[in-house]
């Protein structure tokens, strides 16, 4: 299937080895059931049209994340990582406790980071956070003996409830969607504020991803995120990293090559894209030097839509 925004040109080329470090895939539904708690309809989005995709950006690295729809059964997200090879790495859901021997296996197949995934319109609940805290702690022990990170998914008021937490870790972590503060609040907005604080003068562990601006933005064009933008990349850009967030759950009428496009506008500067879209993801998702030889191919003979 062509991708439906292929028509569109990106404003900048991508530099070399440019990384996706957010997105999901989807395959049929007979082959990769969904979960019962669905927090949307969970669309086709099979590996065959993201790389089509990936190809018109330039993106040569990609970095999986698992959709809240499969619960934490990762085996589409596997499948696809598969496919693709030595160019991607993947971040699962998987239970605090599972056993050494499943991380050691999933390690061997690209995963290299657990998600703590909260819905992100969650509205405020009182005393929400500390439930989440044994997940994190159990976690963030395991992960950090084996190299792995944190992807933190969480509503705004949640990031800012758990900043005590996230100051404390001493793991590499990140925050999905810039922390899903709304863009309306402005820069200056106390949860915000602490945010740019910890980037500033916290012990280095926290990386934001520049992802889903439409999930935090009400102005048009997305302009009331570019302050936002401007704030981190102020604050800390070693580590920010960019990713389309495909096929933008719940946002399906967005196109990635126009967010591209915005990455282009507020990140000017050929040298500071370099950071995001290559250096800062090869540090923190561990990818080697050395380039592909070829974009990865989906299995020929197949129909793409039963490859995930």
């Amino acid at each position: 299937m062509s991708h439906p925004h292929e028509h569109e040109a990106p404003a900048v080329a991508a530099p070399a080895l440019a990384c996706d470090s957010h997105f999901h895939v989807f395959g049929p539904a007979e082959r990769y059931p969904h979960g019962a708690e669905l927090r949307y309809a969970p669309p086709l989005a099979p590996l065959a049209d993201y790389l089509a995709l990936a190809r018109l950006l330039g993106i040569e690295r990609y970095v999986f994340v698992q959709p809240s729809a499969y619960g934490r059964d990762n085996r589409c997200m596997l499948d696809a990582m598969r496919e693709v090879g030595d160019a991607c790495r993947g971040i699962v859901d998987i239970d605090e406790n599972a056993p050494d021997s499943e991380l050691a296996q999933l390690h061997a197949q690209g995963v290299r980071g657990v998600r703590i995934n909260v819905r992100p319109i969650k509205p405020y609940e009182a005393g929400f956070a500390p439930t989440l805290l044994p997940r994190i702690e159990r976690l963030a022990a395991r992960c950090a003996e084996i190299g792995w990170h944190l992807d933190f998914l969480l509503p705004g008021w949640l990031t800012t409830e758990l900043m005590p937490q996230l100051r404390a870790l001493r793991l590499p972590f990140t925050l999905a969607h810039l922390g899903m503060h709304l863009a309306r609040d402005g820069v200056e907005a106390p949860g915000y504020a602490e945010l740019l604080d910890l980037l500033r003068h916290g012990e280095g562990y926290c990386r934001v991803k520049l992802t889903g601006i439409y999930r935090i933005s009400t102005a048009p064009g997305f302009s009331d995120v570019g302050p936002m933008v401007r704030a981190l990349l102020e604050a800390a850009p070693d580590r920010l990293l960019w990713g389309s967030d495909y096929p933008h759950l719940s946002f399906a009428q967005n196109s990635s090559v126009a967010l591209f496009n915005k990455l282009a506008e507020w990140v000017p500067e050929a040298g500071m894209r370099q950071r995001i879209l290559v250096d800062n993801p090869a540090e923190l998702f561990g990818f080697r030097e050395e380039r592909a030889a070829a974009p990865p191919q989906p299995r020929r003979g197949q129909d793409d839509r039963t490859v995930p």
